[in-house]
Parts: C-alpha cells; sequence; structure tokens
C-alpha cells in the first residue's frame, strides 16, 4: 500500500467530483475557456456561475493555472 498521498488542489478532486457531479476535466475546461482573467474572476466565476465553494473553487483554478504555464 502506497503512503504517497495527494497534496495541494489536487487533493481537493475527489470530493469536488462527489459533490458537483462532473469530472475534474470538465472544471478545467470551464476556467480554460474563460481566460483570460485573473485568479479570482475565475475563482468568482465557479462559485457565481456553478454554486461551487470557494476552496474547491480555488483548488480548480489554482492546479489549471499551474498546468498551463
Amino acid at each position: 500500500m502506497s503512503e504517497d498521498k495527494i497534496k495541494g488542489p489536487a487533493s481537493y478532486f475527489p470530493s469536488i467530483e462527489k459533490k458537483y457531479g462532473r469530472p475534474i476535466s470538465d472544471w478545467k475546461e470551464l476556467v480554460r475557456a474563460a481566460q483570460p482573467a485573473k485568479h479570482m474572476q475565475l475563482v468568482a466565476m465557479l462559485k457565481e456561475q456553478h454554486g461551487m465553494g470557494h476552496g474547491h473553487a480555488n483548488a480548480i483554478v489554482a492546479h489549471t493555472l499551474a498546468e498551463d504555464n
């Protein structure tokens, strides 16, 4: 059994998928489609348009932007 735990924003992904019923790839696609925008603008978009909590929205945005840079 591996002792490697997922850390950082990705540690939220299982609970995000369970709570909101969509795969992380869908959420990342929404973030990418809303660019160019600043980090907090993207977080606000997920919260306001999709009812996502701040921590979950922030995790998706942070992970997506890190992948793209």
